[in-house]
């Protein structure tokens, strides 16, 4: 990603951050929160490229970070469950209420859920690509999607651990010990369910990102020949 637009994504976030912890409405504050831990792997991704000349201790520390930290940004789409809380349904009609206040905190919620998910897929791209090259493995589809399968899946484990478990990244660094035990714990067949589905989810929607990627030049591809040949 370009500078420019590095600068512009981190300005982005940062009025994001403030707009948050002034307007945030209640009962989603916490937003604030999950939104910061959701753009802490965003952050460490445009870091990559100035590791190049760097030892490779340095650039493997940011790796293992970055792995830490990327959950957090996926795992916003499960904050969308928190909508149930607007009761959105007039009881007497059965039909939607319009409460500006219940809009304002369904916006919050969404713009936070697609900015961490869809920039949290673009660091794992950019992850992974830097992966490779550090590597020099073979630059192929096959590879980049097999570690692309392989990151999500963690992830899927990281969300269930952060969902169901309350355990955010940053504990697991601070006190690692004190996990051990449910960590080892939770391999049942409703994890493992889960983990599926919340795989399923996120490879569904990173395979129709490239699918727009990868055909979005095609589409362009008409209008520059005519621009070449007027």
């Amino acid at each position: 990603m370009a500078q420019r637009y590095q600068w512009f994504v981190r300005a982005s976030f940062l009025l994001f951050f403030i707009y948050l912890y002034f307007f945030a409405v209640a009962p989603f504050r916490f937003i604030l929160l999950n939104v910061f831990l959701g753009y802490i792997p965003i952050e460490l991704a445009f870091h990559f490229d100035q590791l190049k000349p760097q030892p490779a201790i340095l650039f493997w520390l940011l790796v293992v970070l970055w792995l830490l930290f990327y959950p957090n940004a996926p795992y916003m789409l499960t904050d969308l469950f928190h909508l149930s809380m607007l009761r959105p349904y007039d009881p007497t009609t059965g039909l939607i209420r319009f409460s500006l206040r219940m809009w304002l905190a369904y916006a919050n919620l969404i713009v936070a859920a697609l900015s961490c998910t869809l920039l949290g897929f673009w660091s794992m791209a950019h992850t992974i690509q830097a992966v490779v090259s550090r590597l020099q493995l073979p630059d192929t589809t096959l590879v980049k999607t097999s570690l692309t399968i392989g990151v999500t899946l963690l992830t899927s484990i990281g969300i269930f651990i952060g969902r169901f478990l309350r355990m955010h990244s940053i504990y697991l660094i601070l006190e690692p010990t004190k996990f051990i035990k449910p960590l080892l714990d939770m391999w049942q067949p409703r994890m493992l369910i889960f983990v599926f589905l919340m795989t399923l989810i996120q490879l569904i929607i990173y395979v129709c990102l490239q699918l727009f990627k990868l055909s979005t030049p095609n589409m362009l591809e008409p209008a520059k020949k005519q621009t070449t040949k007027d």
